[in-house]
């Protein structure tokens, strides 16, 4: 992955450039001076069920709460 330094004195007027850029997979780090501000890299794709089966609910899901619950006992 290409890494690109930019000032942010530059960030505005390259704007649109850099967001072109990192959408083509560039990870653009923002300094200032010689401090990293921030970085921006793309968002990439989601992927479905890249996580299938790590959360389940449970049967009695949308059964009512109990009243202990809603006095606070619970």
């Amino acid at each position: 992955m290409l890494t690109k330094t930019v000032d942010i004195d530059k960030m505005q007027t390259d704007l649109k450039e850099l967001l072109s850029q990192a959408a083509e997979g560039a990870e653009i780090v923002f300094v200032q001076g010689s401090t990293p501000i921030a970085r921006l890299v793309s968002a990439g794709r989601r992927v479905a069920g890249l996580h299938a089966g790590a959360i389940s609910t449970s049967a009695d899901f949308d059964e009512p709460l109990p009243e202990k619950f809603w006095v606070g006992k619970a």
